[in-house]
């Protein structure tokens, strides 16, 4: 069961808060999904690719009712962890997922991530990133908040993957709109391209040295 449309915002700036996917999932039962840009089936010759190992960890950032988790799990990757900040969808995730009982949840904000330093083999953002930029203002003149935001994530994730570790990045962003945002010195940002019409950009970063966050 899709996601009911009457309860998509009318401003999309709403899509940054806490306040509006508690609503919204609070409103939603647990069998209800929702999945930003490519599905699973779409992105798997690319994850096949890019995640050969199925025994990596996998850490899923605001993963939200999306399917993607399930899906993976069903395709043989069991040592995932999922988070978000809603209490309401990670019950519900649960919830619903209690069958696949070698996948984590737990609520926590992708800027202040409660996890030890190099925990992780993959880390995948799917959309999360462009939701804290539903504010961005000028797309060429970002507001300081967004910019900051977007660092905050940006850096847990590479304190929190290990050397060797790849963070992916799932996005209808434009590279010369968000490389910017993941370039740092320890990695090296490439990218594929999905779609013929509608352009959606894989970003994906390899950890090649440990970096201290500054």
């Amino acid at each position: 069961m899709s996601t009911n449309l009457e309860i998509l915002p009318d401003d999309a700036t709403e899509y940054r808060t806490k306040e509006y996917w508690e609503t919204r999932y609070s409103k939603e039962p647990p069998e209800v999904s929702f999945d930003w840009f490519k599905s699973y089936k779409e992105l798997k010759p690319l994850f096949d690719v890019h995640l050969p190992d199925k025994n990596v960890s996998i850490l899923v950032l605001g993963c939200g009712n999306s399917t993607l988790s399930e899906d993976m799990y069903d395709d043989g990757y069991h040592n995932i962890t999922n988070i978000d900040f809603s209490e309401t969808v990670i019950e519900n995730m649960r919830s619903r997922c209690k069958d696949r009982t070698e996948m984590t949840w737990s609520v926590m904000d992708i800027r202040d991530l409660a996890f030890p330093d190099r925990t992780f083999d993959i880390v995948i953002d799917k959309g999360t990133m462009d939701a804290l930029m539903c504010d961005e203002g000028d797309v060429w003149d970002p507001k300081p908040e967004v910019i900051e935001n977007v660092k905050k994530e940006v850096d847990e994730v590479m304190r929190v993957l290990k050397v060797g570790g790849k963070f992916i990045y799932i996005t209808f962003g434009q590279p010369h709109f968000r490389r910017r945002y993941l370039e740092r010195s320890c990695w090296e940002v490439k990218i594929e391209t999905l779609g013929e019409s509608f352009h959606y950009f894989f970003y994906y970063m390899t950890v090649k040295f440990a970096d201290e966050v500054m």
